[in-house]
């Protein structure tokens, strides 16, 4: 497949995109999913280009990680620990509203302990990828990604409900 800037991609996942900004957005957070979606596609803007829609979600999904977890250290730089973002975390087994910047930083654990199982960790739940999409993206078995994926989410489960 021929690579693709982001102007020729957007088009084709735009509303995916929204789907995502919309099911991580926190509750208390007044970013509304398309602006996120269009915030996450300036950051992208001169990255590129991309092999693939899925090449392109998986990167628009750590923007768009990056761009919450911005917004909460700044919200909460006040009074740390005062007003954290909740956002639901479907599928981890962890508790129903956890803290995101408590999730970036067990994730950011995980990645320096396993880097595979964070990068699953990222493009399922930010990138809402799914387990064949993932496996395909690093070129591993469906098996193995989804291996990775209950480990993942086990440990990343202990970790947010022992904080």
């Amino acid at each position: 497949m021929d690579a693709k800037d982001g102007d020729e991609l957007l088009p084709q996942i735009y509303d995916q995109l929204k789907v995502m900004a919309r099911r991580y957005r926190g509750p208390r957070d007044s970013l509304m999913p398309t602006e996120l979606v269009h915030e996450a596609y300036l950051r992208l803007s001169d990255d590129g280009p991309w092999q693939s829609p899925t090449h392109f979600r998986a990167t628009a999904a750590v923007a768009m990680r990056r761009l919450l977890i911005d917004r909460a250290r700044r919200r909460d730089a006040d009074k740390r620990g005062g007003g954290w973002d909740r956002i639901t975390l479907s599928g981890l087994g962890a508790a129903p509203d956890i803290d995101v910047i408590a999730l970036d930083e067990s994730l950011s654990t995980l990645e320096r302990m396993d880097h595979r199982k964070a990068q699953i960790v990222q493009l399922r739940f930010f990138g809402g990828l799914t387990m064949p999409e993932i496996a395909a993206h690093l070129s591993v078995s469906l098996r193995t990604v989804e291996k990775d994926w209950r480990r993942a989410r086990a440990w990343l489960s202990m970790q947010l409900n022992t904080g």
